[in-house]
């Protein structure tokens, strides 16, 4: 490879200002971040995206970021009507509960799909206007799938290769679609495509053999080969890591530690139960609190001894749906706390606020189960990095089945049905009860596993993958 070119919808940091004040530039600490800029740098890299925000660019403070940086910041810019259709309507209207089999949510409003294709021509503009013959271009996620189709049509020959961080529905969930044909074509003048899961990517699989009939599929050592109009497309599931040493030294700094036992202290006798979430319909919260719930009813011993403590990010705001969302959550805590607790006991600690890194690694180390329950989620995170944070080998994770994490943590995690309540319970329950011996056994495994498959070779094993001849091992279409 030569130079990269990562694309993504959001840059790695957000423009903020307070009134008239000066501009202030917040950087991302996200993994993703850390393991693609140094090869930005090392590549005279550059990165596009939005900045956040809708209307005219800061330029002043935008340069500021990108020397700061060591890497070119090519800002793309969004009207309000174009975020409200591009980024909250067909993104997270459309794309976003489609891919989380919750179709229901969906809002299939026509007008959102042609700003969508706009927004992602002037991505490919923008692209096009700053790449070379050689470079290698790396686009990140759902909101920018038609990007390849449209640096096809200006031209641009350059490496194009994708990968989606969510997850890709089964046929008879995509089939809804109504863009579903051209969704499909755009996706494929990438060379490369990449998901998380071995299930997304047979699921992806299965589309294209049901929709485009015109298309070959062949099997490849590690990868699979599309061929349609005289194109060829590799297609591999990669997936994405954490930088588990850095979650591992800030877990076991000195801050860190005291916050953590400060938790701890606060509850006195009980075993700290942690969900954490970004405010989303997919991430299963109101059915972990009425399991939670449940478990209270069926099993007396957790009364007085679990508490469990729910932190939601505010995510989305701007779109209703979300705010009937906040307030369902709302009663059910409202629910469980005026029937279970008592003049010594709360059950459930409900804050809604982001927590800052050494909280977030502070609640990691105190609390002695996760509850990581999504209805649907391409990865999960959260997951690794409370295994990365257990530096006294222990914990429990409780992980969905419909975690993309649960493909690689099912041996040592315990998984669950978040649709099923009394499962859910059950398993609290059973976590509660685990020896330390066992949990200690269990957590060795994850942390060794998750340290191994890292987000830095995470990167390592996609541009492997992008690096190899198209026809490499072909063998027979199926």
């Amino acid at each position: 490879m030569n130079r990269l070119i990562l694309v993504s919808n959001r840059l790695p940091f957000a423009l903020e200002r307070v009134g008239s004040g000066p501009w202030i530039v917040t950087s991302s600490v996200g993994g993703l971040v850390r393991a693609i800029e140094p090869v930005l740098r090392e590549r005279a890299g550059t990165w596009i995206g939005w900045i956040g925000m809708a209307g005219d660019i800061p330029q002043a403070p935008l340069a500021d970021a990108s020397r700061n940086a060591g890497y070119q910041v090519i800002p793309v810019a969004l009207s309000e009507a174009e975020r409200d259709e591009f980024y909250y309507g067909y993104s997270n209207e459309v794309i976003w509960p489609l891919f989380h089999d919750l179709q229901n949510f969906c809002n299939f409003e026509p007008a959102f799909w042609q700003t969508y294709k706009a927004v992602n021509q002037r991505y490919a503009e923008t692209i096009a206007q700053h790449c070379e013959r050689d470079d290698f271009i790396w686009v990140h996620d759902y909101h920018l799938m038609y990007v390849a189709q449209a640096l096809r049509e200006r031209g641009v020959s350059a490496a194009l290769t994708f990968f989606l961080h969510i997850p890709f529905p089964a046929y008879d969930i995509f089939a809804k679609l109504p863009q579903q044909q051209r969704l499909l074509r755009a996706l494929l003048q990438f060379d490369l495509l990449g998901f998380q899961t071995r299930r997304d990517l047979r699921n992806f699989l299965q589309c294209v053999r049901r929709v485009l009939p015109d298309a070959a599929v062949h099997t490849i050592a590690g990868l699979h080969l599309i061929r349609v109009e005289k194109r060829e497309v590799r297609v591999g599931s990669f997936p994405i890591g954490i930088d588990f040493e850095s979650f591992e030294k800030g877990a076991a700094s000195q801050e860190v530690a005291q916050r953590a036992e400060q938790l701890r202290a606060a509850f006195p006798g009980c075993q700290l139960v942690l969900g954490v979430d970004r405010l989303d319909y997919s991430k299963g919260i109101p059915e972990r609190l009425r399991a939670f719930r449940d478990g209270l009813e069926r099993y007396e011993e957790l009364r007085g001894r679990v508490v469990l403590i729910q932190n939601v990010v505010p995510s989305r705001v701007e779109i209703p749906r979300y705010h009937e969302f906040k307030d369902r959550i709302d009663r059910l805590v409202g629910d469980i706390n005026g029937r279970f607790s008592t003049d010594t006991w709360l059950p459930v600690h409900y804050r809604f606020r982001r927590l800052d890194r050494d909280d977030l690694l502070a609640h990691y180390r105190a609390c002695e189960i996760a509850l990581v329950t999504p209805l649907k989620d391409g990865m999960n995170l959260v997951a690794k990095e409370y295994c990365a944070c257990r530096i006294d080998k222990s914990g429990v994770l409780i992980l969905s089945e419909f975690a993309g994490a649960a493909e690689q943590l099912k041996r040592s995690a315990l998984l669950v049905n978040p649709y099923d309540v009394e499962q859910v319970a059950d398993t609290i329950l059973k976590a509660f009860r685990m020896s330390k011996a066992q949990r200690s056994m269990r957590m060795k495994r994850m942390r060794q596993l998750i340290s191994n498959e890292n987000v830095f070779s995470w990167v390592n094993s996609f541009f492997a993958a992008a690096s190899r001849s198209p026809s490499d091992s072909a063998q027979n279409p199926r």
